[in-house]
Protein backbone atom coordinates (compact mmCIF):
# COMPACT_ATOMS: atom_id res chain seq x y z
CA UNK A 1 0.00 0.00 0.00
CA UNK A 2 1.01 3.35 -1.17
CA UNK A 3 0.65 6.58 1.23
CA UNK A 4 1.21 10.37 0.25
CA UNK A 5 2.14 12.90 2.75
CA UNK A 6 -0.13 15.68 2.23
CA UNK A 7 1.75 18.70 0.18
CA UNK A 8 -0.08 22.44 0.68
CA UNK A 9 0.18 24.43 -1.88
CA UNK A 10 -2.23 26.77 -3.05
CA UNK A 11 -5.05 26.63 -4.88
CA UNK A 12 -6.89 29.96 -4.20
CA UNK A 13 -7.06 30.59 -7.83
CA UNK A 14 -8.54 27.61 -9.28
CA UNK A 15 -11.17 27.51 -6.33
CA UNK A 16 -11.45 31.26 -6.70
CA UNK A 17 -12.53 30.30 -10.29
CA UNK A 18 -14.74 27.30 -9.44
CA UNK A 19 -16.85 30.13 -6.57
CA UNK A 20 -17.24 32.62 -9.72
CA UNK A 21 -18.67 29.52 -11.66
CA UNK A 22 -21.27 28.54 -9.10
CA UNK A 23 -21.86 32.07 -8.70
CA UNK A 24 -23.06 32.50 -12.38
CA UNK A 25 -24.88 29.32 -12.24
CA UNK A 26 -28.85 29.11 -13.03
CA UNK A 27 -28.70 27.13 -9.46
CA UNK A 28 -32.10 28.79 -7.96
CA UNK A 29 -34.69 27.29 -11.07
CA UNK A 30 -35.07 24.50 -8.41
CA UNK A 31 -36.10 27.06 -5.82
CA UNK A 32 -38.87 28.51 -8.26
CA UNK A 33 -40.33 25.21 -9.47
CA UNK A 34 -43.00 23.37 -7.97
CA UNK A 35 -42.34 19.79 -7.99
CA UNK A 36 -45.55 18.08 -9.87
CA UNK A 37 -47.92 16.10 -8.18
CA UNK A 38 -47.83 13.06 -10.23
CA UNK A 39 -44.55 11.11 -11.97
CA UNK A 40 -45.08 11.73 -15.34
CA UNK A 41 -45.26 8.04 -17.31
CA UNK A 42 -41.83 7.31 -18.91
CA UNK A 43 -39.84 8.67 -15.69
CA UNK A 44 -36.61 7.36 -15.09
CA UNK A 45 -34.54 8.05 -12.33
CA UNK A 46 -31.02 6.33 -11.51
CA UNK A 47 -30.20 5.81 -8.09
CA UNK A 48 -26.91 4.71 -6.62
CA UNK A 49 -28.14 3.14 -2.43
CA UNK A 50 -27.42 -0.22 -2.20
CA UNK A 51 -28.85 0.25 1.29
CA UNK A 52 -32.09 1.39 0.48
CA UNK A 53 -32.34 -0.85 -3.04
CA UNK A 54 -32.22 -3.86 -0.31
CA UNK A 55 -34.30 -2.81 2.56
CA UNK A 56 -36.68 -2.30 -0.11
CA UNK A 57 -36.39 -5.43 -1.67
CA UNK A 58 -36.74 -6.98 1.96
CA UNK A 59 -40.08 -5.51 3.02
CA UNK A 60 -41.88 -6.10 -0.49
CA UNK A 61 -41.87 -2.31 -1.43
CA UNK A 62 -39.35 -2.19 -4.35
CA UNK A 63 -42.30 -3.07 -6.70
CA UNK A 64 -44.72 0.33 -5.26
CA UNK A 65 -42.24 3.01 -6.56
CA UNK A 66 -44.10 4.84 -9.32
CA UNK A 67 -41.55 5.34 -11.59
CA UNK A 68 -38.82 2.96 -13.45
CA UNK A 69 -35.16 2.78 -11.35
CA UNK A 70 -32.32 2.13 -12.79
CA UNK A 71 -30.24 0.74 -9.65
CA UNK A 72 -26.35 1.06 -9.64
CA UNK A 73 -23.93 -0.57 -7.15
CA UNK A 74 -22.44 2.85 -6.01
CA UNK A 75 -21.75 3.73 -2.89
CA UNK A 76 -19.30 6.40 -1.03
CA UNK A 77 -18.70 10.06 -2.21
CA UNK A 78 -15.80 9.25 -5.02
CA UNK A 79 -17.31 6.92 -7.48
CA UNK A 80 -20.64 9.19 -6.76
CA UNK A 81 -19.21 11.77 -7.87
CA UNK A 82 -17.38 10.23 -10.46
CA UNK A 83 -21.34 8.99 -11.74
CA UNK A 84 -22.78 12.20 -11.84
CA UNK A 85 -20.01 13.62 -13.38
CA UNK A 86 -20.51 10.66 -16.33
CA UNK A 87 -24.50 11.08 -16.19
CA UNK A 88 -24.60 7.94 -15.05
CA UNK A 89 -26.40 8.68 -11.92
CA UNK A 90 -29.65 11.48 -10.92
CA UNK A 91 -29.79 10.48 -6.97
CA UNK A 92 -26.66 8.90 -4.83
CA UNK A 93 -26.44 8.34 -0.72
CA UNK A 94 -23.89 9.69 1.29
CA UNK A 95 -22.19 11.30 3.82
CA UNK A 96 -21.49 15.15 4.53
CA UNK A 97 -18.79 16.05 2.48
CA UNK A 98 -19.48 15.02 -0.87
CA UNK A 99 -22.21 17.61 -1.18
CA UNK A 100 -19.69 19.90 -0.71
CA UNK A 101 -17.01 18.39 -2.65
CA UNK A 102 -19.22 18.08 -5.18
CA UNK A 103 -20.04 22.02 -5.37
CA UNK A 104 -16.74 23.28 -5.04
CA UNK A 105 -15.55 20.93 -8.31
CA UNK A 106 -17.85 22.62 -10.48
CA UNK A 107 -20.91 20.31 -10.27
CA UNK A 108 -23.65 22.05 -8.71
CA UNK A 109 -25.87 19.75 -6.49
CA UNK A 110 -28.26 19.91 -3.81
CA UNK A 111 -29.25 17.61 -0.53
CA UNK A 112 -32.84 16.34 -0.89
CA UNK A 113 -33.08 14.59 2.32
CA UNK A 114 -31.55 13.75 5.49
CA UNK A 115 -30.72 11.96 8.30
CA UNK A 116 -28.97 11.51 11.73
CA UNK A 117 -28.66 9.07 14.12
CA UNK A 118 -30.20 9.36 17.82
CA UNK A 119 -28.45 9.86 20.75
CA UNK A 120 -25.50 10.30 17.90
CA UNK A 121 -22.31 10.59 20.01
CA UNK A 122 -23.25 6.98 21.66
CA UNK A 123 -23.62 5.85 18.31
CA UNK A 124 -20.49 7.03 16.28
CA UNK A 125 -20.33 5.86 12.33
CA UNK A 126 -16.26 6.29 13.47
CA UNK A 127 -13.89 5.69 15.91
CA UNK A 128 -10.51 6.38 16.30
CA UNK A 129 -8.12 3.30 15.70
CA UNK A 130 -5.23 3.65 17.49
CA UNK A 131 -1.61 1.54 15.68
CA UNK A 132 -0.50 -1.12 18.19
CA UNK A 133 2.68 0.45 20.45
CA UNK A 134 0.76 4.27 20.12
CA UNK A 135 0.50 5.92 23.20
CA UNK A 136 -2.66 7.85 22.64
CA UNK A 137 -5.46 7.34 24.94
CA UNK A 138 -7.38 10.67 24.88
CA UNK A 139 -7.12 12.93 21.74
CA UNK A 140 -4.76 15.46 23.42
CA UNK A 141 -2.30 12.72 22.49
CA UNK A 142 -2.74 13.02 19.08
CA UNK A 143 0.11 15.69 19.36
CA UNK A 144 3.09 14.91 17.23
CA UNK A 145 1.41 11.14 15.61
CA UNK A 146 0.78 10.38 12.02
CA UNK A 147 -2.69 10.14 11.51
CA UNK A 148 -4.56 9.00 8.17
CA UNK A 149 -6.31 11.44 6.07
CA UNK A 150 -8.63 11.34 3.17
CA UNK A 151 -9.32 14.63 1.81
CA UNK A 152 -12.62 15.07 -0.17
CA UNK A 153 -14.41 12.68 2.05
CA UNK A 154 -16.33 12.85 5.95
CA UNK A 155 -13.57 10.93 7.51
CA UNK A 156 -11.09 13.77 6.83
CA UNK A 157 -13.14 16.21 7.67
CA UNK A 158 -14.22 14.50 10.80
CA UNK A 159 -9.87 14.35 11.40
CA UNK A 160 -10.07 18.03 11.19
CA UNK A 161 -12.48 18.19 13.50
CA UNK A 162 -11.25 16.12 16.39
CA UNK A 163 -8.09 18.04 15.92
CA UNK A 164 -10.37 21.54 16.49
CA UNK A 165 -11.77 19.48 19.68
CA UNK A 166 -8.91 18.44 21.15
CA UNK A 167 -6.82 22.17 20.79
CA UNK A 168 -4.55 20.87 18.33
CA UNK A 169 -3.59 22.24 14.57
CA UNK A 170 -2.56 20.68 11.28
CA UNK A 171 0.83 21.86 12.60
CA UNK A 172 0.69 19.96 15.30
CA UNK A 173 0.39 16.40 13.50
CA UNK A 174 1.49 14.75 10.20
CA UNK A 175 -1.50 14.28 8.27
CA UNK A 176 -0.86 11.06 5.72
CA UNK A 177 -2.85 10.89 2.68
CA UNK A 178 -4.40 8.17 1.57
CA UNK A 179 -7.80 6.88 0.47
CA UNK A 180 -10.29 5.68 2.76
CA UNK A 181 -11.71 2.69 1.13
CA UNK A 182 -11.42 -0.95 1.81
CA UNK A 183 -9.28 -2.23 4.19
CA UNK A 184 -6.59 0.18 3.76
CA UNK A 185 -6.76 2.62 6.76
CA UNK A 186 -6.98 -0.82 9.02
CA UNK A 187 -4.10 -2.15 6.97
CA UNK A 188 -2.24 1.14 7.98
CA UNK A 189 -2.52 0.87 11.49
CA UNK A 190 -1.20 -2.57 11.34
CA UNK A 191 1.70 -1.82 9.35
CA UNK A 192 2.21 1.36 12.11
CA UNK A 193 2.09 3.47 8.46
CA UNK A 194 -0.01 5.73 10.74
CA UNK A 195 -0.64 6.10 14.51
CA UNK A 196 -4.53 6.98 13.81
CA UNK A 197 -7.35 6.67 11.75
CA UNK A 198 -10.98 7.03 12.12
CA UNK A 199 -12.12 3.16 10.86
CA UNK A 200 -15.90 2.47 10.25
CA UNK A 201 -18.34 0.72 12.64
CA UNK A 202 -17.85 -2.33 10.66
CA UNK A 203 -14.08 -2.62 10.62
CA UNK A 204 -14.01 -1.95 14.23
CA UNK A 205 -14.33 -5.60 15.60
CA UNK A 206 -12.39 -7.45 13.02
CA UNK A 207 -9.61 -4.58 13.72
CA UNK A 208 -9.48 -5.17 17.48
CA UNK A 209 -9.90 -9.11 16.98
CA UNK A 210 -7.25 -9.46 14.75
CA UNK A 211 -4.64 -6.91 16.12
CA UNK A 212 -6.07 -6.28 19.85
CA UNK A 213 -3.44 -8.88 21.10
CA UNK A 214 -0.83 -6.62 19.75
CA UNK A 215 -1.90 -3.56 21.09
CA UNK A 216 -4.12 -2.08 18.66
CA UNK A 217 -7.29 -0.08 20.36
CA UNK A 218 -10.28 2.34 19.46
CA UNK A 219 -11.11 5.73 21.00
CA UNK A 220 -14.16 7.78 21.18
CA UNK A 221 -14.28 10.71 19.66
CA UNK A 222 -17.32 12.20 21.16
CA UNK A 223 -18.05 14.19 18.26
CA UNK A 224 -21.86 14.27 16.12
CA UNK A 225 -20.39 11.80 12.93
CA UNK A 226 -23.63 10.71 12.01
CA UNK A 227 -25.10 12.94 9.01
CA UNK A 228 -26.59 10.77 5.91
CA UNK A 229 -27.88 12.79 2.83
CA UNK A 230 -29.49 11.58 -0.21
CA UNK A 231 -28.14 14.34 -2.96
CA UNK A 232 -28.11 15.02 -6.95
CA UNK A 233 -27.15 17.13 -9.67
CA UNK A 234 -28.95 20.68 -10.03
CA UNK A 235 -29.44 20.21 -13.14
CA UNK A 236 -31.21 16.54 -13.03
CA UNK A 237 -33.15 18.40 -9.79
CA UNK A 238 -34.60 21.04 -12.85
CA UNK A 239 -36.16 18.38 -15.04
CA UNK A 240 -39.79 18.23 -13.44
CA UNK A 241 -40.13 14.37 -14.25
CA UNK A 242 -37.42 13.66 -12.10
CA UNK A 243 -38.16 15.75 -9.55
CA UNK A 244 -41.19 14.24 -9.25
CA UNK A 245 -39.68 10.60 -8.74
CA UNK A 246 -36.69 11.94 -6.23
CA UNK A 247 -39.58 13.06 -4.14
CA UNK A 248 -41.50 9.70 -4.10
CA UNK A 249 -37.80 7.76 -3.82
CA UNK A 250 -37.44 10.21 -0.51
CA UNK A 251 -40.45 8.99 0.73
CA UNK A 252 -39.50 5.43 0.58
CA UNK A 253 -36.09 5.83 1.65
CA UNK A 254 -37.52 7.11 4.84
CA UNK A 255 -39.88 4.24 4.99
CA UNK A 256 -37.08 2.20 4.25
CA UNK A 257 -34.52 3.64 7.02
CA UNK A 258 -37.66 3.18 9.71
CA UNK A 259 -37.88 -0.86 8.64
CA UNK A 260 -34.54 -1.24 8.89
CA UNK A 261 -35.15 -0.31 12.85
CA UNK A 262 -37.94 -2.01 13.52
CA UNK A 263 -36.86 -5.33 11.94
CA UNK A 264 -33.24 -6.01 12.96
CA UNK A 265 -33.39 -9.89 12.39
CA UNK A 266 -34.30 -9.49 8.75
CA UNK A 267 -32.06 -6.78 7.93
CA UNK A 268 -29.19 -8.91 9.76
CA UNK A 269 -29.74 -11.92 7.86
CA UNK A 270 -30.88 -10.01 4.27
CA UNK A 271 -28.18 -7.20 4.33
CA UNK A 272 -25.32 -7.92 6.18
CA UNK A 273 -25.58 -11.87 5.82
CA UNK A 274 -26.11 -12.63 2.49
CA UNK A 275 -25.19 -9.31 0.82
CA UNK A 276 -22.39 -8.37 2.70
CA UNK A 277 -20.95 -11.52 4.16
CA UNK A 278 -20.89 -11.23 7.61
CA UNK A 279 -21.54 -13.60 10.24
CA UNK A 280 -24.64 -12.99 12.10
CA UNK A 281 -23.03 -11.47 15.58
CA UNK A 282 -21.44 -8.81 13.34
CA UNK A 283 -24.65 -7.89 11.69
CA UNK A 284 -25.80 -7.29 15.36
CA UNK A 285 -23.03 -5.36 16.58
CA UNK A 286 -23.84 -3.33 14.04
CA UNK A 287 -27.02 -2.64 14.19
CA UNK A 288 -26.91 -1.91 17.80
CA UNK A 289 -24.27 0.09 17.03
CA UNK A 290 -26.33 2.62 14.24
CA UNK A 291 -28.97 2.74 17.33
CA UNK A 292 -32.35 4.31 16.33
CA UNK A 293 -32.93 6.82 13.04
CA UNK A 294 -33.87 10.26 13.31
CA UNK A 295 -35.30 11.93 9.87
CA UNK A 296 -36.64 15.58 10.97
CA UNK A 297 -38.91 16.99 9.24
CA UNK A 298 -36.94 20.66 9.39
CA UNK A 299 -33.25 20.77 7.71
CA UNK A 300 -32.66 24.02 10.33
CA UNK A 301 -29.94 22.26 12.52
CA UNK A 302 -28.45 20.39 9.34
CA UNK A 303 -28.01 23.57 8.08
CA UNK A 304 -26.35 24.65 10.84
CA UNK A 305 -24.13 21.58 11.46
CA UNK A 306 -23.03 21.86 7.63
CA UNK A 307 -22.19 25.74 7.86
CA UNK A 308 -20.11 24.74 10.56
CA UNK A 309 -18.53 21.68 8.71
CA UNK A 310 -18.01 24.64 5.79
CA UNK A 311 -16.44 26.94 8.02
CA UNK A 312 -13.85 24.79 9.10
CA UNK A 313 -12.73 23.53 5.85
CA UNK A 314 -12.31 26.98 4.19
CA UNK A 315 -9.93 27.78 7.31
CA UNK A 316 -8.18 24.49 7.48
CA UNK A 317 -8.30 23.62 3.57
CA UNK A 318 -8.45 26.98 2.01
CA UNK A 319 -12.01 25.54 0.32
CA UNK A 320 -14.21 28.33 -0.49
CA UNK A 321 -16.84 29.33 2.24
CA UNK A 322 -20.57 28.22 0.89
CA UNK A 323 -23.80 28.91 2.37
CA UNK A 324 -24.41 25.72 3.30
CA UNK A 325 -28.36 27.28 3.05
CA UNK A 326 -28.11 27.13 -0.48
CA UNK A 327 -27.04 23.34 -0.76
CA UNK A 328 -30.46 21.91 0.27
CA UNK A 329 -32.97 21.81 -1.83
CA UNK A 330 -35.75 22.93 0.66
CA UNK A 331 -38.59 21.75 -1.95
CA UNK A 332 -38.12 18.09 -0.49
CA UNK A 333 -37.76 19.32 3.28
CA UNK A 334 -41.31 17.76 4.75
CA UNK A 335 -41.52 15.19 2.56
CA UNK A 336 -39.89 12.21 4.33
CA UNK A 337 -40.67 13.64 7.62
CA UNK A 338 -44.26 13.58 6.40
CA UNK A 339 -44.28 10.16 4.85
CA UNK A 340 -43.32 8.39 8.03
CA UNK A 341 -46.27 10.05 9.72
CA UNK A 342 -48.71 9.05 7.13
CA UNK A 343 -47.33 4.92 7.13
Amino acid sequence: MQAWSRRHFSRTTAFALCAAALATQSTWSWAQTAVPDQVPPGTVLRIGDPKTQRALELSGEIDKLPFKVEWANISGGPRTLEAFRGRALDIGAVADIPPLHANWTNLPARIVALGFRKDAVDHPIYKLGISPGAKIDRLEDLRGKKIAYSPGQAQGALILRVLQKAGLTQKDVTLVEMPSTGDVYVSALASKLVDAAPIAEANQPRYLANYGHQGAKVISHGLKDDPWFLYGPVRELDDPAKAAAVREYVKAWARASRWIYENPEKWIQGWYVQNQGLKPEDGAYLVRSAGEPEIPERWDEAIERLQATIDLLATETNKPRLKSADLFDRRFEQVAGQALKSR
